[in-house]
């Protein structure tokens, strides 16, 4: 069996290999067997001129450590009559975690694969798509309309709503500008949340478009005197 130094990430990737190769418990390793085989390898690195880094020469050290080690009788500590520690013990927890680091490393790839499959659109300023031409009023801009409508439901949802409807109609923009208008041509002028009394998302929406479709056509004027103040909707003045 042939092996080249770049197959492996490590001297601890090498040993994973050799112990699963040889169908070896990983917590019960033949050192005798494997240091062998490890040694072996590094030998066929020599003959083929490919140079072996340190890491793998000081791993090789401290395997024929742990096989002196095993080779020499059980020794018994008379103060506390145990045995010593497995010579093994320091190399298997060693290649524990480095095998647990490499299955989490082929995890992390896998979803890294993933997500290359995955397009994300990069964030726009909303700006560029504000129409400069479409003024609300004279003196209230598109932010001051949308901070008021933000306003509005923060304060929806700190209480229940006054009137609930349930309906399987869909509600249009269409439909809430007709609305808008009956009520604009009873009352002349409103405030800008008495046109929301349902507190339901498709309503809302549908409604606050209609708002801002009917201001940009000049069929709705809006106003707010100074800051804070209520807004006011009114029918524009046609001349």
């Amino acid at each position: 069996m042939q092996f080249k130094i770049n197959d492996f990430e490590g001297p601890l990737d090498l040993l994973l290999h050799l112990i699963k190769e040889n169908k070896m418990d990983i917590m019960n390793i033949e050192i005798e067997h494997i240091t062998e085989q490890y040694i072996s390898y590094l030998n066929e690195q020599e003959k083929m001129n490919l140079e072996i880094a340190s890491e793998y020469i000081v791993m090789a050290s401290e395997l024929i450590e742990i096989k002196s080690k095993l080779l020499l009788p059980n020794q018994k500590d008379e103060n506390t009559d145990e045995e010593e520690i497995d010579p093994r013990e320091e190399l298997v927890n060693r290649l524990l975690e480095y095998q647990a680091y490499k299955e989490i490393t082929k995890v992390l790839k896998e979803k890294e694969e993933l997500r290359k499959e995955i397009y994300t659109k990069s964030p726009e300023n909303i700006k560029n798509y504000v129409d400069e031409s479409a003024t609300l009023s004279s003196n209230i801009t598109l932010d001051d309309l949308v901070e008021a409508f933000k306003r509005y439901l923060d304060r929806k949802k700190e209480s229940k709503p006054l009137k609930t409807k349930v309906t399987t109609n869909e509600i249009s923009v269409s439909s809430r500008r007709l609305e808008i208008k009956s009520i604009l041509k009873t009352k002349s002028k409103v405030s800008f949340f008495e046109l929301f009394p349902v507190l339901n998302k498709e309503y809302i929406v549908a409604t606050f478009l209609a708002i801002l479709e009917m201001a940009k056509n000049k069929e709705l004027k809006i106003t707010q005197h100074k800051n804070f103040d209520d807004i006011i909707c009114e029918v524009r003045d046609e001349k």
